[in-house]
């Protein structure tokens, strides 16, 4: 950013947002003290300003009104340095700014302050009350923060404290306030019911993802100037009649998914007068039998969500001429769907039929479709090469279903947009098509569970986005393609049950890192033979943690849970599948193959890794000494190998082991006492006759082991799936092109994602 506007000392307005500068705001900035509006939102990416420049800036602006600094870091600056604001301030506006500690109090000394945004930072404690003595005060953000508690605001028109920790009923004054406009509380943990609501000018309620029960207010359906309502992901009761709608004309976005309501619709006569407007209905998860009725009239409906209900047979033949024209997203899976024939919507960018009971060849989606999710059905027959004619498509999942035939080899032609190709589950034969074009843009391949033969394709590497290649359980024979090393981005390879065979012995000289990024690393149950990689072991720079991978958890894919990677993997000797990957896994899978040799040392410096099975090999020699480094171990199955010496005493130090085999080798001597050890059945030592010190429960029998580990529940469509609870880093990907713009259009689905992205968005339109 040019150090030059400083010399504009007469200038009253400065509007620099979303101009892409870069580095630092300079200080010369607040030489401008004649500025009554300065803009600099958004200028760019990890803009950000000295303290001693902010310092100056807010002591020497003495007529500035309008204060825009959205989208700057100020990490390093005490939110206290506005102290010294102009009193004459009426907007101020800090959004995504990284502040962090208590709310600056000094904000009170601002009578004329009509728009205060601190949305995005990282301030805690409870929202002073005092801020509700400023009178001017309309428009309030203090969205994405770790507030505790609100305070009575009676003349806001604009309330957004959504994703904070706010709890206890819903403040009374919300229900009288007579200008509010909006009400933004969602992502809190409110409880208790919703009252009546007296105000008539409310257009916008979102309390969607709190705690609240009960009916809702008849007030509610009265609120003639509605335009949207977000309910979604509460435990909110009754039945509600469609009708009851009637009276919101302007409605044009309704959310009512994942409570425990229930919805009818026992009249047609008036179906072209129930919600004129709406243009995106979520309904997911409220009791459906049928298609309702009434949206027969929707004719400009662009979202459609009936997922998770109870809708049986065939897509009635009416719903053709819903949003016919309009219709970009539709959403029926998780129901009992039997048969759909063909889509007649021209322009519809998502359409996700998983989870049914459909049977018949795969229809053909329309050209334009982004994303297309049919996993979990009974389609068969062969893949017709015309749908290769969605040639914008980026997510496609056909994944547990009864298709045969070969693959068809237009998917490589496709490469160019194509994301996520999951076939996983079906019965497709022949070999990978080997046609993936330069630009390639895969980075989720996912081919497990099929009949595929012959060799690996090298045209895989022009994928340079490539994080997972799932080709397990397979018949495909091939030597260890080390040229998938290269792959700049790989995280996951599952190779696990095909033909595969010979040694992973690197015979280059390069000095190249190979599998950098790899977190999932399963060839088990193939016939690799020959020493354990040790080159590769050394080059995997994420499990050494030498490989920055992020700050919060997440799972692999599609960031908010629309769509993400799935792997079936054993952990701690169960075969599990999961259908969302923590990004934190680090798990290497080396088990029945024909590895002979020593364990190396070289294992110790994985000091993430999560789980180790070198299993059913022909591995000898001890077990190394500096396994007691992987201090984040949960489990180790080194059973079935003809491994000899003591086991470590080490091992007994390692927090988080809670699955131990060694069975069936030739160890001696005691076994390690105390800790995790102690938790330990026989069964993990067995087939060791030189071991002593085993431990037996009270009756004799063989112990249970007791898993260490922490288990969450993960939402996924409407049912959960295990995953492991921890406080771990972790990196996140992008969202394709295709969602952020749904997500522009659908924002108040789920509103205000922590990004920056989001933050700029929303921040831009409340404005």
């Amino acid at each position: 950013m040019p150090s030059e506007f400083g010399r504009f000392t007469s200038l009253l307005y400065l509007d620099l947002s979303s101009t892409g500068f870069a580095g630092e705001v300079p200080s010369q900035v607040s030489h401008l003290s004649k500025l009554v509006s300065l803009n600099l939102s958004w200028i760019g990416q990890q803009l950000t300003i000295d303290k001693h420049a902010l310092e100056g800036l807010v002591h020497n602006l003495t007529e500035v009104r309008y204060l825009f600094l959205d989208g700057i870091n100020m990490a390093s600056v005490n939110a206290q340095v506005f102290m010294n604001l102009s009193s004459s301030l009426r907007s101020l506006s800090l959004s995504g700014c990284d502040l962090q500690g208590k709310f600056p109090k000094n904000i009170f000394d601002l009578p004329n302050l009509n728009l205060l945004n601190f949305g995005d930072n990282q301030l805690s404690g409870q929202i002073p009350r005092l801020l509700g003595n400023l009178l001017q005060l309309t428009s309030l953000d203090l969205s994405l923060n770790q507030l505790n508690e609100v305070t009575a605001f009676p003349n806001l028109k604009f309330l957004y404290l959504d994703n904070n920790l706010l709890s206890g009923t819903l403040p009374s004054w919300l229900y009288t306030a007579p200008s509010l406009d909006s009400i933004g509380l969602s992502q809190n943990q409110f409880s208790g019911h919703i009252k009546e609501f007296q105000s008539k000018s409310l257009e916008w309620i979102a309390l969607e993802n709190n705690k609240l029960q009960g009916p809702l207010p008849s007030s509610i359906f009265q609120l003639l100037n509605l335009t949207r309502l977000f309910l979604s992901s509460n435990n909110l009761s009754g039945v509600i009649e469609f009708r009851m709608f009637s009276n919101l004309p302007n409605l044009d976005l309704l959310d009512l998914s994942y409570n425990s309501l229930s919805l009818t619709s026992n009249t047609t006569s008036t179906v072209n007068h129930i919600l004129p407007n709406l243009t995106m209905l979520f309904l997911s998860s409220c009791n459906l039998s049928e298609f309702p009725q009434f949206l027969k009239g929707l004719k400009r409906l662009e979202m459609l969500d009936l997922s998770c209900n109870k809708l049986q047979g065939k897509i009635p033949q009416w719903m053709q001429e819903v949003g016919n024209v309009s219709l970009t997203f539709l959403n029926v899976s998780h129901n009992s769907l039997t048969e759909v024939e063909h889509f007649p919507w021209n322009n519809i960018a998502v359409l996700d039929l998983s989870s049914n009971l459909i049977r018949g060849n795969l229809p053909i989606p329309a050209s334009k479709i982004n994303v297309f999710l049919i996993s979990n059905n009974s389609f068969n027959g062969e893949v017709s090469s015309l749908i290769c004619n969605a040639s914008d498509l980026e997510i496609l999942d056909l994944s547990h279903n009864n298709l045969s035939g070969t693959i068809p080899q237009c998917f490589g032609n496709l490469s160019n947009s194509l994301e996520f190709l999951n076939l996983k589950k079906n019965k497709f034969y022949g070999t990978i098509p080997p046609t993936f074009a330069e630009g390639c843009q895969l980075s989720n391949f996912n081919l497990n569970g099929n009949l595929l033969e012959g060799p690996l394709t090298p045209s895989i590497l022009n994928c340079n986005d490539l994080e997972v290649l799932d080709l397990g359980n397979n018949k495909i024979n091939d030597t260890f393609p080390h040229w998938l090393g290269s792959l700049p981005q790989l995280q996951v390879l599952v190779l696990k049950s095909n033909h595969m065979h010979g040694s992973l012995r690197v015979n280059s000289s390069k000095s190249s890192p190979f599998f950098s990024k790899i977190q999932i690393f399963d060839l088990s149950s193939n016939y690799f033979s020959g020493p354990l990689p040790v080159r590769y072991i050394n080059s995997f720079k994420a499990i050494i943690n030498l490989e920055k991978i992020g700050s919060t958890v997440s799972y692999m894919g599609v960031n908010d849970g629309f769509y993400t990677y799935s792997i079936g993997i054993v952990i701690k000797g169960q075969y599990m599948e999961l259908v969302k990957i923590f990004t934190v896994w680090m798990i290497i899978d080396l088990s029945n193959n024909q590895f002979e040799g020593g364990i190396p040392e070289v294992f110790g410096k994985l000091n993430l890794l999560k789980g180790l099975n070198l299993s059913h090999n022909n591995l000898n020699g001890g077990i190394p000494t500096s396994i007691g480094n992987l201090t984040s171990l949960e489990w180790l199955d080194l059973s079935s190998n003809r491994l000899s010496g003591t086991i470590p005493n080490r091992l007994a130090d390692l927090p988080f082991l809670s699955s131990f085999n060694v069975s069936e080798n030739q160890l001696h001597g005691q076994i390690p006492q105390g800790k995790q050890f102690n938790t330990f059945g026989n069964d993990s030592y067995e087939g060791n006759k030189g071991l002593c010190g085993f431990t037996v429960s009270k009756d004799g029998s063989k112990s249970n082991i007791t898993f260490g580990w922490k288990v969450v529940l993960i939402g996924y469509g409407c049912g959960v799936v295990f995953g492991m609870s921890v406080g771990y880093v972790v990196f996140q990907t992008g969202k394709p092109k295709w969602l952020v713009n749904l997500v522009e259009i659908q924002h108040e689905k789920k509103r205000r994602r922590k990004s920056k992205d989001g933050s700029r968005r929303n921040g831009r339109r409340r404005i």
